[in-house]
């Protein structure tokens, strides 16, 4: 019976925490690997990057912490660091790599007969589900951005990957 006043106004109070700040688990999911930071959010084509602290160059610009999305140029030498639809930096890409397997599997007969059910049954699917007034379902392509901070060069790295494309954009901080 104590226990069950005690945690009630503990719960109540605005300036406790009655529970640990950190690890910051929810449900079992560890931060990072829930489906926004896996698979961006359903209106976005990009990888949501997450910037904890604001980011300063040597010529007094700062970008603010937050969520951005993050793009690979065309010509893919650039990532755009975009929020809210709106670029906000570019960052050059000194490295970047294809997954050529990929391709040799996706032209694989076996693999083209799989796609080619695959897509009729999720066609078949959407049928169903826009009678309902549901979105359609599309299929999903991995994407995820990380950044990190090298101390000693002094530089700022950012991962990017999206679906079989991977590239790295390097600025210094």
């Amino acid at each position: 019976m104590f226990e069950g006043i005690f945690a009630e106004k503990v719960l109540n109070q605005t300036y406790i925490r009655p529970y640990p700040q950190a690890p910051q688990e929810t449900s079992g999911y560890f931060v990072g690997s829930q489906s926004i930071y896996r698979y961006a959010l359903k209106d976005s084509d990009y990888p949501t990057l997450i910037i904890p602290d604001p980011l300063y160059d040597n010529e007094g610009g700062v970008i603010k912490p937050g969520y951005y999305e993050i793009a690979l140029s065309d010509a893919r030498d650039f990532l755009i660091l975009m929020q809210s639809k709106n670029p906000i930096a570019v960052i050059p890409v000194i490295k970047i790599e294809e997954d050529a397997t990929e391709q040799q599997r996706l032209n694989n007969k076996k693999v083209k007969k799989e796609l080619k059910k695959e897509k009729k049954a999720r066609d078949d699917t959407n049928k169903k589900r826009a009678k309902v007034g549901m979105t359609p379902d599309e299929p999903k392509i991995f994407m995820e951005a990380s950044i990190e901070y090298n101390p000693k060069k002094n530089y700022y790295l950012i991962k990017y990957q999206r679906g079989t494309i991977r590239a790295w954009g390097a600025f210094k901080g």
